[in-house]
């Protein structure tokens, strides 16, 4: 007994006729499919299928026999596609982060770079705020994430992707448009934004730079992304700091001014478990210098 004869007898089965069978599925001759349940039915000893004018009914022993036909064919199938798999190479996989909006910038050239080096690699992408990224990394549920350094590192690395400065945000027609720079000193009588908890590295830098500059800061109200901010500056005409890479999120009608004097910065980093030694992580970071160029 072959497979071909399990695969013709379940043909049948389901087609119900021996012509249909032989020419709508098996693409063969219906005198040569008849021969091939003949030759089944001799190897099994018993008839499995009744012929007539209407077509073939099953006998009882062919109803017993279809069941574990139809599970062979499936084993047969199995067995093929276990052996297909274990001839191939594990698949390398690489879990990524990105703090919320970075990629944009950053994740052509990282999937070029991995994809050069590791062609078959699954690159599994997540986005999110720094402080949620770093509890992954921790976890090893990321092997690397490009975030903000958060106060709290524990057993995490980072290295310095770039330095982003940061720059005035408010609405394109408000009395600030007309400068070229805004001075901190400027915008004390404005209502003012300041980054929630959320992100807490723009917040402490935001809080830091205003101190330094000898301002007691009362901001109005909190935002906690990109898109908030351009709906709460839209709808009230506040002012608020964010990172210039936000500058490409922003419409027409929200402008941008760089500070006057000293300016505000914040790194971004790519940040992994100290305890991670995957030759991907490795390659990623030697590529550092590449990926500053391309997130810039």
């Amino acid at each position: 007994m072959e497979l071909r004869h399990l695969r013709y007898f379940v043909a049948v089965a389901d087609a119900g006729s021996l012509t249909v069978a032989a020419e709508q599925t098996l693409h063969t001759s219906q005198p040569s499919l008849s021969r091939q349940i003949r030759d089944l039915e001799q190897e099994v000893g018993v008839q499995l299928m009744d012929r007539g004018a209407h077509g073939v009914e099953l006998t009882p022993a062919g109803k017993a026999f279809l069941d574990h036909a139809r599970m062979a064919l499936l084993q047969a199938e199995a067995a093929k596609e276990a052996a297909l798999r274990a001839a191939q190479p594990a698949r390398p996989t690489f879990a990524l982060g990105f703090m919320s909006g970075a990629e944009i910038g950053l994740l052509p050239e990282v999937d070029r770079v991995l994809r050069d080096e590791f062609p078959g690699i699954e690159i599994r992408l997540s986005s999110d705020y720094s402080p949620t990224l770093a509890k992954a990394l921790m976890r090893r549920r990321l092997d690397a994430a490009f975030m903000r350094s958060e106060e709290y590192m524990g057993d995490l690395a980072c290295r310095r992707v770039r330095t982003d400065p940061l720059i005035f945000v408010f609405p394109s027609d408000h009395r600030l448009a007309s400068h070229a720079a805004v001075a901190p000193q400027e915008i004390v009588n404005e209502t003012f934004y300041l980054p929630s908890k959320s992100a807490p590295a723009v917040r402490r830098a935001v809080l830091e730079y205003f101190n330094r500059a000898g301002i007691d800061l009362k901001p109005e109200h909190e935002v906690h992304n990109v898109v908030h901010a351009i709906s709460m500056i839209t709808s009230t005409r506040g002012v608020m700091l964010l990172p210039a890479y936000t500058k490409r999120y922003l419409p027409e009608s929200i402008t941008t001014r760089p500070v006057k004097g000293e300016v505000p910065t914040l790194d971004l980093v790519i940040a992994y478990h100290k305890a991670n030694n995957s030759p991907i992580l490795k390659l990623l970071l030697s590529r550092v210098g590449k990926l500053a160029g391309a997130a810039s």
